[in-house]
């Protein structure tokens, strides 16, 4: 595979340190003779990424959001900049090596039959689609085996070829910080296409907690599920899941889960 085929979208959000050591990761090791990848870096509204960066990564398109618009319209903004073949989707808290984004695309080309590969993580990954009887899946790690055909994964790293990208029209924008994920592995399956974990490209998920106040995540998880199951389960299953989550929520006192509202232009 030609590292010009492959483009890296990472979207951050006052995480310049796991950034810095991403980027080290995905930055040619042998000498200036090696081709780069094409990363696309998308600073959601933070500003915490300081110019310095820049200079450390030359080969780095960074592009500054005035606002966190939320996780999936900054992923579309960096995909309208991707010009690979096959565009990696990844967080600015996943270490994974140039060698290994390689390896998956090598797999993308050679496999006619898979929608999506992610690397394998040391710790859970992959979970059921949400339905209307089982909203929020819990996450597990991935089974053991090189290859291994999972429904959905974790957004934090997943490779797409770009072509996919653009039959879907991009990620749907109803979604904001959560359901991107949900919404590729949904669109995967119902191509016929498999979602797959390739054991012998692993990769490190530190899973950092939010700058985010969490009751915006909150909301914005409810607000994500509920796009997901109306738009694949029907109008009222996504009506239900509001009013029972409403329900409970009042009954809680997690207001933020109450308004149900989608990350938008935050900040």
């Amino acid at each position: 595979m030609e590292p010009n085929k492959i483009s890296v979208v990472i979207v951050s959000f006052h995480r310049a340190q796991q950034l810095r050591e991403s980027l080290a990761l995905l930055s040619p090791q042998s000498g200036p003779e090696d081709a780069p990848l094409q990363i696309i870096v998308v600073e959601n509204g933070s500003q915490a990424i300081p110019a310095s960066v820049d200079e450390e990564f030359p080969n780095v398109r960074f592009n500054r959001l005035p606002r966190n618009f939320g996780l999936t319209r900054a992923l579309n903004i960096g995909i309208r900049s991707a010009d690979g073949d096959y565009v990696l989707l990844l967080h600015d808290d996943v270490r994974i090596t140039r060698e290994a984004v390689i390896q998956l695309a090598d797999f993308l080309e050679s496999h006619a039959d898979a929608g999506a590969v992610c690397p394998r993580f040391d710790g859970p990954q992959v979970r059921a689609l949400p339905t209307p009887s089982n909203p929020d899946p819990p996450f597990s790690p991935a089974s053991a085996g090189d290859e291994v055909a999972v429904p959905c994964v974790s957004g934090a790293a997943i490779m797409v070829r770009a072509s996919f990208l653009r039959n879907m029209g991009h990620i749907d924008e109803h979604y904001g910080n959560y359901g991107s994920d949900i919404e590729i592995c949904a669109r995967i399956q119902s191509s016929n296409r498999k979602v797959i974990i390739l054991g012998s490209a692993p990769a490190k998920h530190e899973t950092s907690a939010s700058p985010m106040p969490k009751k915006y995540l909150d909301g914005d998880h409810a607000a994500g599920t509920a796009a997901f199951l109306g738009k694949h389960h029907g109008f009222a299953a996504g009506l239900v899941y509001k009013l029972k989550t409403s329900l409970k929520a009042l009954i809680t006192f997690r207001f933020g889960v109450l308004s149900a509202k989608k990350i938008d232009g935050w900040g």
